[in-house]
């Protein structure tokens, strides 16, 4: 079973098109949304949920009010004004640090599993589905993205798939790096864009450190033909493979309004540079080795 993760430095870039394109050509693949904060794959592929698992991220606070004596100790030591007067703890503060529970002198307070989100076995159009999404200014995201990756990778094995595709978090921060360890291949969607250039060097240092190999793809590359060469001629100098360039084209926005693929919504020339993207991905998969190495429980 191989894993292909496609990322961008920043949210935007047209990385869940080009996701959902690859899962309508894929022949035996699982789909994996991991960007938890903010999923959108769905809107497209229209799961068909089997499955709900209810998701906690971190811990907080819980008051027993029978061993309670108002002594006030907690909130003399809370650093985030989580308690309030009545000694009662206010979710959007607690951080389950644990300090009320350990200058407790009665025992009183302990903490709790924090529902955080959902995660969600589905089915779709084009094969089993693993997502999730994480409640609004929640956090641990990495968490939940390695659940949406365990899961996948149950599907995968169940099903009997040999791929897993990613639609990756936007940014460089841990979400990526939970979406991108331990993957065989991340395909780098980057626009020609001065900011777009910035990203991509900013995400390829990290799946460089990671040791993640990296090929990239120019979206919307006619919009700034000297920046496309400033993109092509770094690849260049750093051994970057340019996998495709897409034109900017409104076949992905109408494609998005009928829920539905570019590749199943039009056959011209965005959705063929598209088709030959892929090729290109299944030729460096293909080259890839399954024994890489394991960052976590994936």
């Amino acid at each position: 079973m191989k894993q292909l993760t496609i990322i961008s430095g920043k949210g935007g870039t047209g990385k869940t098109t080009i996701t959902a394109a690859f899962a309508s050509l894929a022949e035996n693949a699982v789909l994996a949304d991991c960007d938890v904060d903010a999923p959108d794959l769905h809107l497209i592929l229209k799961p068909d949920i089997k499955e709900t698992v209810e998701f906690s991220g971190l811990k907080i606070a819980a008051i027993d009010k029978e061993k309670c004596i108002d002594c006030g100790k907690c909130t003399d030591y809370c650093r985030f004004e989580a308690i309030d007067e009545d000694f009662n703890v206010v979710n959007e503060r607690c951080e389950g640090c644990g300090v009320c529970e350990y200058v407790c002198p009665f025992n009183a307070i302990h903490l709790v599993d924090r529902k955080s989100g959902f995660a969600y076995l589905s089915e779709t159009r084009f094969g089993p589905m693993s997502h999730a999404v994480l409640n609004t200014a929640e956090e641990a995201s990495g968490k939940l993205i390695t659940l949406v990756r365990n899961n996948a990778r149950v599907l995968a094995n169940k099903s009997n798939k040999d791929l897993i595709i990613i639609d990756g978090p936007p940014g460089i921060g841990c979400p990526v790096i939970s979406a991108i360890s331990g993957v065989n291949l991340v395909l780098i969607v980057t626009e020609p864009t001065l900011s777009g250039i910035h990203d991509m060097e900013r995400i390829l240092g990290v799946a460089s450190h990671f040791k993640v190999p990296a090929v990239v793809c120019i979206n919307k590359f006619d919009i700034n033909p000297g920046n496309t060469r400033l993109i092509e001629k770094y690849c260049a100098e750093n051994g970057l493979d340019v996998v495709g360039r897409i034109p900017y084209d409104e076949t992905a926005t109408m494609a998005m309004i009928q829920e539905m693929t570019v590749v199943e919504f039009s056959e011209n020339e965005f959705s063929n540079n598209v088709k030959k993207i892929w090729e290109n991905i299944n030729y460096y998969t293909g080259k890839c080795s399954e024994n890489v190495t394991i960052n976590g429980d994936y």
